[in-house]
């Protein structure tokens, strides 16, 4: 008798090597013509220096400049796998998803921030794109910036975020923040077994074994770039750097 996937099998179908690097495209640049080009650049260095996903994410950009990264950055590098956070509309994102050979999609939040009165409706429209949609979703519970407004416990949260995700990201308080290694494994331990958790900031070159002891992987914006803020470039040295790091964590396993 065949049994469904687990979440980390899925997982693992998308991420064959261990604690993947998923990297961010802030889609910097003065103006649409800028922004694409940016996105194109940075994607290429990523993927050269070793990357295991790119985000597109409108963080600098709009709804309008993630589809034109999309079709840029998909057609740029068709083997490379493609994330996608398009923030405050996760309706776009998973719309967007089927358009485009998206491998995932993350959401911010997907317990914990809303009213209860609210919660129950969030979760079945959430149920229903998840159900249609060939992509995993990476969601965050007490995520950075993200409110909390369940009344629930944290640990309540994490449950709910395991039903309603394929892997759950965690960070700290802000963009580039190291994220604290009690709650890392506070949500470790929290977690169905095997269940795979995904740290979301704060990740260098200094700290990754510490910081994916108890992770399946990262996702990484303000390292990668030559400033180490998310307004900088993706530069190729930071990315070594830190491809380096992870590849030492990945042979010490």
């Amino acid at each position: 008798m065949n049994q469904h996937p687990t979440a980390l099998d899925r997982w693992r179908g998308l991420f064959p090597t261990p604690k993947p690097v998923l990297a961010m495209l802030h889609l910097g640049g003065d103006g649409p013509v800028e922004k694409v080009a940016r996105a194109r650049a940075e994607a290429s260095i990523l993927a050269d220096g070793g990357v295991d996903a790119v985000i597109v994410e409108n963080y600098f950009g709009d709804s309008d400049d993630v589809r034109r990264a999309l079709e840029a950055v998909c057609a740029d590098a068709p083997t490379t796998v493609i994330g996608l956070n398009v923030l405050r509309d996760h309706e776009l994102a998973f719309a967007l998803a089927e358009e485009f050979p998206v491998g995932f999609v993350q959401l911010d939040s997907v317990a914990g921030h809303l009213e209860p009165a609210d919660d129950d409706e969030y979760a079945a429209r959430l149920a229903e794109r998840r159900s249609s949609s060939r992509a995993l979703v990476l969601g965050g519970v007490r995520f950075k910036y993200q409110p909390v407004r369940s009344g629930r416990t944290e640990a309540e949260d994490l449950a709910l975020g395991a039903q309603r995700s394929d892997a759950i990201v965690v960070t700290g308080d802000g963009t580039g923040m190291e994220t604290a290694v009690s709650k890392i494994e506070r949500f470790r331990a929290a977690l169905p077994s095997g269940f795979p958790l995904v740290v979301g900031a704060g990740v260098t070159d200094a700290n990754a074994a510490e910081q994916l002891r108890s992770a399946d992987g990262a996702i990484v914006g303000s390292f990668l770039k030559d400033t180490y803020r998310d307004t900088g470039v993706v530069d190729a040295a930071h990315v070594a750097r830190l491809m380096d790091a992870v590849a030492a964590v990945r042979s010490a396993r």
